[in-house]
């Protein structure tokens, strides 16, 4: 059930170039167990900014009652938000959205999780999960440079990773498409999120119907009501042709909505 919480912070850092790592603690880390859910922070105690913010959960430690979120600090919300610290209190609203599925995935299959930039903070809690119930994991990461890459060494510790730069400084040089076709690998179920140019490559080269891609998308009110994020389905009936990305997505299986 969605809810609001005033919840705790219990730490914020800077992990990469313009990106943070930020932990709460608070009963709604009860509600939360799909990998690829969002929560909406309120930012400020005003009115400016006006509208939440839409964070991707990271992870999710329910025996401690925690939740971490990672995002890029580029707008004035999040600027606002990488100033809170240790102690400060944020409203959330959440858990938001249907996740990846992970049943989706057998035991003793490959699953491919491609990232792109702060796409890859959702995949995080669903590698942990497939590798928990003996899927094995392989992650591409992309990046701009070396000083935005985030997370390799967490993702090493139950996933083959390879990372991709576009400016070649660190790892691959070239895109996730490129690293995939480069090092030939395979998958059973493939799980993606991140810009939509990177998941329009992806369904295009990788067309099945075990590929999963979760949409990257300004949000109103997070729950459906505002049609701030509606996007074109392939059903030309006449009420079937959208979906929300927050209510209905964020993940889609591939060809499910026009990217």
């Amino acid at each position: 059930m969605i809810k609001t919480e005033d919840m705790t912070i219990i730490s914020q850092q800077q992990i990469a170039q313009s990106i943070y790592e930020l932990t709460l603690s608070g009963e709604l880390v009860s509600r939360m167990g799909t990998p690829g859910q969002f929560v909406q922070l309120k930012i400020g105690t005003g009115f400016e900014p006006l509208l939440r913010r839409p964070i991707s959960i990271c992870s999710i430690d329910k025996e401690r009652g925690r939740v971490t979120l990672v995002y890029r600090a580029e707008g004035r919300g999040t600027s606002l938000l990488s100033q809170y610290g240790k102690g400060d209190t944020l409203n959330v609203l959440g858990p938001l959205g249907n996740g990846f599925n992970l049943e989706e995935a057998a035991p003793g299959e490959t699953a491919l999780l491609v990232g792109g930039g702060i796409g890859v903070p959702p995949l995080y809690e669903l590698g942990l999960r497939l590798a928990e119930k003996g899927v094995r994991v392989v992650t591409v990461l992309g990046f701009q440079s070396k000083e935005a890459v985030f997370y390799e060494k967490r993702f090493r510790e139950f996933a083959d990773v390879y990372i991709a730069t576009a400016d070649g400084t660190y790892g691959h040089r070239g895109f996730v498409t490129d690293v995939i076709k480069k090092e030939k690998l395979s998958y059973d179920v493939l799980y993606a999120c991140g810009p939509a140019a990177m998941l329009r490559a992806i369904e295009n080269t990788y067309p099945g119907s075990r590929v999963f891609l979760s949409l990257e998308e300004r949000m109103g009110c997070g729950i459906g009501a505002c049609y701030a994020c509606v996007c074109k389905t392939k059903d030309e009936r006449p009420g079937l042709n959208y979906k929300k990305v927050c209510s209905d997505g964020p993940v889609f299986r591939a060809g499910e909505v026009v990217l």
